[in-house]
């Protein structure tokens, strides 16, 4: 008979398992909507976390939240669609924390237009923030996990890397956003012997600024709702206990896994 090895006397109680005590953590895109919630959640679960955005402004009112809730944080500027960007804000949180072991790689632009009017211009923009900007961020504090031999990484994907959302015509987002999928699971597979996991989020429909001040997606909110079986958009803090778990130790043989939530939208 098989035993496993959970006994009272070696087990952290379950919830100790979420804590982020001690641990460092950067998000980038946490100006706003979706990043901010991370970084809140991240600090609430007890981590040091580092607001990456490409507004200077946005990236320190979110620090100042959670200064103001006793969280340890530091606001960074960085463009990520820049080769340099990743190298430096990771030096940036390992110059003043002395390590990293949680790195949420959000930030990401969409941009809607028909497949065969798409200028390449745009193309190239989506995916230089959505895809090869992963990758970097990925590669810089994937080095600094390696070397540690522990890390956890955290990639925003979407829906869209399973289903084409519709009626909106995106080709460009899609195609980046599966290519996040992939390209998490590729790096799982390299790292995971190593002590590093790579995971990623994919939302569904988010009700954050980006649509509520859009006069081309907001008209599109009924009809979305159509289309999810929950009845409702998704909310930014519907996506927090995910980074959580995948960033605590109580996922730590959960690697190359894409955790969709999106109110059940990819069933039909």
């Amino acid at each position: 008979m098989a035993h496993d090895h959970l006994t009272t006397d070696d087990a952290k109680p379950v919830l100790e398992r979420f804590r982020l005590d001690g641990r460092r953590a950067l998000v980038t895109g946490a100006g706003q909507g979706i990043g901010r919630a991370f970084a809140h959640a991240l600090g609430e679960a007890g981590a040091r976390v580092a607001v990456i955005d490409l507004d200077r402004r946005r990236a320190e009112a979110v620090a100042a939240e959670l200064s103001a809730k006793g969280i340890d944080a530091l606001a960074i500027e960085a463009d990520v669609s820049r080769e340099d960007a990743a190298e430096r804000y990771v030096g940036h949180v390992v110059d003043r924390w002395g390590g990293l072991e949680i790195a949420v790689n959000n930030a990401g632009v969409n941009r809607n237009s028909a497949a065969e009017s798409t200028p390449i211009a745009e193309w190239d923009e989506v995916f230089a923030i959505n895809a090869r900007a992963v990758f970097l961020g990925c590669q810089a504090a994937g080095r600094i996990m390696l070397e540690a031999g522990y890390g956890k990484i955290v990639n925003t994907a979407s829906m869209a890397s399973i289903l084409v959302p519709h009626p909106q015509k995106q080709a460009a987002y899609n195609a980046a956003k599966a290519s996040v999928v992939q390209l998490t699971r590729t790096l799982a597979a390299e790292w995971a012997d190593r002590g590093v996991s790579v995971n990623c989020i994919s939302p569904g429909i988010i009700r954050t600024a980006l649509i509520e001040e859009s006069e081309a997606l907001r008209p599109l909110v009924s009809e979305w709702l159509t289309q999810i079986p929950a009845g409702r958009l998704g909310e930014v803090r519907d996506l927090q206990a995910a980074v959580v778990f995948l960033a605590c130790e109580g996922s730590d043989y959960v690697t190359g896994h894409n955790l969709v939530v999106e109110g059940g939208q990819t069933l039909w």
